[in-house]
């Protein structure tokens, strides 16, 4: 890195289980040699293992490394390369499989595809193409199209709308089961959506034209429903969850429609095989409920429900553990919080409180039964990292100074770089120690910045609280 380098956390990115326990790896670009490579480092020491791919050494492969990810087992790397982004968040790319013990590479598809993701076992990736759903085999090379009624503009299958994709934040639209034999996806049928149109100015002289679906206020949004496709029939199995406006017509209720399945923002397997979690949502966004949908007999079991006057959030913030009991966080006492619930829905204990906000949910460790997050207990403007028992006791405060934290941890665990700024303080990283919180390591502080910065002689920023009608406002003076 050179001395004008400043680390993000874009750069790291943790893993491993086994081989590579306490590592993580990070995407460099070397200027000079115009290459980049992924390298692999040393969770405790920071210290450069390998390099598992550098570009300058594939010839076969001329590409820019836009993201990586690696197989369930380490084995393989999938690479996304020459990406083309089509709304916020979502965009095809090619992507290439490397293979990290034979050194060699192919790409799954011929064609730029959206969302792969490596089964369980690592021995097959599911993809989008084209609005259709594909299972790529990594030993045989073989690929299978497991929908066909994919269509632009009509049908989409395992890929979110423009709506999802801008309201809920999320693109891929499918999951593997536990064990890889079942691959769950949501269908979306905007046939009834109405058309948007949008110039899209580029190289050339005139504009090209962009067709999509837009519903504005008040219009049709897509029709919605759950499908699962298993492995070993090739059979797709509709599940009862669905957007269905023929429900509507046989409810009595004048408010039928907001009662009914309208959004679906999430889907996920459970650590069950035959148990898939789906969320969903009315249409005005504040009756939510999480179902589990039992694959072999297809009922459906809502085992949370929380409703508001104004709107239930939608977050990735959901886990499951070894006995299918799950922790997730609500807002439903005021401020977001994290809960406890058994596989069928019974709340076993609330396990933060306070008025304060968990601003993130990092994971739960199986092994000390300690659930890591970063909430606002210091102060709505700082932002600290913590850990707490499953049980709701034995919370321990993991960073020491105000300003925002945030944390990555290592795969067991057991480790985390902390990410520390503040008003008055440029980024500054420490390899830090779960249990306690205590620095192993600087990794890097940007102290020549924060000379730099010092020159200038700024002005400094006085922190208070504004009353209003409403509570507290944070704000801040520079005084000259």
């Amino acid at each position: 890195m050179g001395k004008g380098y400043v680390l993000s956390r874009a750069d790291i990115s943790p893993i491993g289980d086994e081989e590579y326990k306490s590592v993580y790896n990070t995407k460099i670009y070397n200027r000079e040699a115009g290459s980049q490579q992924i390298d692999l480092y040393d969770f405790t020491t920071l210290k450069k293992v390998k390099t598992l791919f550098d570009t300058s050494n594939e010839s076969e492969f001329s590409l820019f490394i836009n993201d990586y990810t690696f197989s369930p087992d380490e084995k393989w790397l999938l690479i996304a390369s020459e990406s083309e982004q089509i709304y916020r968040h979502s965009f095809v790319a090619n992507y290439y499989l490397y293979n990290l013990q034979t050194n060699k590479g192919i790409q799954i598809s011929t064609n730029k595809i959206q969302e792969p993701s490596f089964s369980p076992d690592g021995n097959k990736i599911a993809y989008a193409y084209d609005n259709n759903l594909y299972i790529y085999e990594i030993n045989t090379n073989k690929t299978t199209q497991i929908t066909f009624d994919g269509k632009k503009n009509k049908i989409i299958n395992g890929i979110t709308d423009w709506v999802y994709e801008e309201e809920f934040g999320f693109v891929r639209a499918f999951d593997w089961n536990a064990d890889g034999t079942k691959l769950a996806y949501i269908r979306f049928d905007e046939s009834q959506v109405p058309e948007f149109s949008m110039d899209i100015y580029g190289i050339g002289l005139y504009p090209t034209q962009q067709v999509f679906k837009y519903p504005k206020a008040g219009q049709e949004n897509s029709e919605v429903s759950v499908h699962i496709y298993d492995i070993s029939t090739q059979k797709i199995f509709d599940t009862p969850v669905a957007t269905n406006k023929k429900q509507v017509s046989k409810q009595t209720s004048p408010n039928a429609q907001d009662n009914l399945y309208y959004y679906i923002p999430r889907i996920r397997w459970t650590n069950d095989k035959n148990t898939l979690s789906v969320q969903t949502l009315n249409r005005h966004q504040n009756n939510f409920n999480l179902n589990l949908i039992n694959s072999q007999t297809y009922q459906v079991h809502s085992v949370v429900n929380e409703q508001n006057n104004t709107y239930v959030e939608i977050t990735d913030n959901l886990i499951f553990l070894k006995d299918n009991s799950f922790l997730i966080t609500s807002e439903k006492d005021g401020f977001n919080h994290i809960y406890h619930y058994d596989k069928n829905g019974k709340l076993k204990r609330q396990i933060t409180k306070g008025n304060w906000e968990v601003t993130k949910f990092y994971g739960y460790d199986s092994k000390t039964e300690r659930i890591f997050y970063q909430s606002t207990e210091n102060g709505s403007i700082n932002r600290g990292v913590y850990s707490i028992s499953i049980n709701g006791k034995n919370k321990k405060q993991l960073s020491a100074d105000k300003g925002t934290n945030s944390a990555i941890f290592s795969p067991d665990f057991s480790l985390y770089i902390n990410e520390f700024s503040s008003v008055t303080k440029p980024t500054h990283y420490t390899l830090n120690n779960s249990k306690d919180g205590r620095i192993i390591k600087d990794i890097l502080d940007n102290s020549e910045y924060e000379k730099v910065i010092s020159e200038y002689r700024l002005a400094k920023k006085e922190f208070f609280e504004l009353d209003s009608p409403n509570g507290k406002l944070n704000a801040y003076i520079i005084k000259t």
